[in-house]
């Protein structure tokens, strides 16, 4: 009797596990709708299945229902308190609400969020992503309700250890916040010397933009091509010299370049990169090449108000 029950369950349990795989690969491919309503049709036959239910949470967090994904990674949280990445979810869907809602209530929500941060961290040694929850939790937090930069460099020493590479970007992060560019500076070049990603350098390009320092984050950005060899980068170029009227000439070949090899897979539309070569011959005085893309730009995206804007300034000129 039992070898028949054992037989009849297989093919049960192999079901849920094809139909787990199926939502896995939908939350992949952004399909988090779909993804969402497959898994509450599956944790309500199956309410004890805690991978059915983290799910559940993961679709209703990619869509931003952190209410409700509240609630099913408390599921799990009490089910399995010994889970450093429940608690972890649960943290960050706090945290996550918590930007959406009062100053008051957010201020209500921080013991909560800390302690789950904190649980996760303590159960597992090696949780990476948790202390860079605590290192952001620390920074972002305002003093009087806990904040702390102390606090944050303690996570991110830990993080260190565990990967020289998320280390160097935490307290590149850290000093940046912290008003110490020197420091940032060093660590974000840092971590292009250990890791040498695309991320790693692009957090070095961020901070020298918002350090107004254009023509260094034109170089980072050309030596992040050097290595990686992404079209987007030609765009990145582009960009900031059309925003910052530095470099035109390398702007804007880098522009026609980006256009030259576009693919979906660049990410930005070449509606933008029309744009900002408008923005590039408006820096020239060149008024009948800045209209003559503008108007492409428009052409192509009629709804974005910035090329509209930028087509009244041109025709200033």
């Amino acid at each position: 009797m039992k070898v028949l029950l054992f037989f009849l369950l297989v093919p049960l349990m192999l079901l849920g596990q094809s139909e787990l795989s199926d939502v896995e690969r939908m939350l992949e491919q952004k399909q988090f709708a779909k993804a969402q309503t497959t898994m509450e049709s599956y944790v309500k036959n199956n309410p004890n299945d805690l991978k059915g239910i983290e799910l559940l949470g993961d679709a209703y967090g990619q869509q931003q229902k952190w209410d409700d994904a509240i609630t099913q990674y408390k599921r799990l949280v009490d089910a399995n308190p010994k889970s450093a990445n429940y608690h972890y979810k649960y943290g960050g869907a706090l945290g996550m609400k918590a930007l959406k809602v009062s100053k008051l209530k957010a201020v209500g929500m921080i013991g909560d969020i800390k302690d789950a941060f904190h649980t996760a961290a303590n159960l597992d040694p090696k949780h990476i992503d948790a202390r860079w929850a605590l290192v952001e939790l620390y920074i972002q937090l305002p003093g009087i309700v806990g904040g702390s930069v102390d606090k944050a460099l303690t996570y991110a020493n830990e993080l260190e250890k565990l990967s020289k590479v998320d280390g160097y970007l935490a307290k590149g992060y850290i000093y940046e916040y912290d008003d110490e560019p020197e420091l940032a500076e060093k660590y974000y070049k840092m971590a292009i010397t250990e890791g040498g990603s695309m991320t790693c350098y692009e957090k070095l390009t961020n901070f020298y933009e918002k350090q107004k320092q254009p023509e260094k984050a034109i170089a980072n950005i050309q030596a992040n091509h050097d290595v990686h060899k992404r079209n987007a980068l030609h765009y990145q170029i582009g960009k900031v010299a059309a925003e910052y009227n530095v470099e035109l000439a390398k702007g804007e070949q880098c522009l026609h370049t980006y256009v030259k090899n576009y693919s979906a897979a660049d990410g930005v539309p070449k509606a933008w990169a029309y744009y900002r070569l408008a923005q590039i011959y408006k820096h020239k005085r060149n008024k009948s090449e800045a209209l003559k893309y503008i108007d492409i730009a428009i052409a192509e995206l009629p709804d974005i108000k910035p090329f509209k804007e930028e087509k009244t300034a041109i025709l200033k000129l």
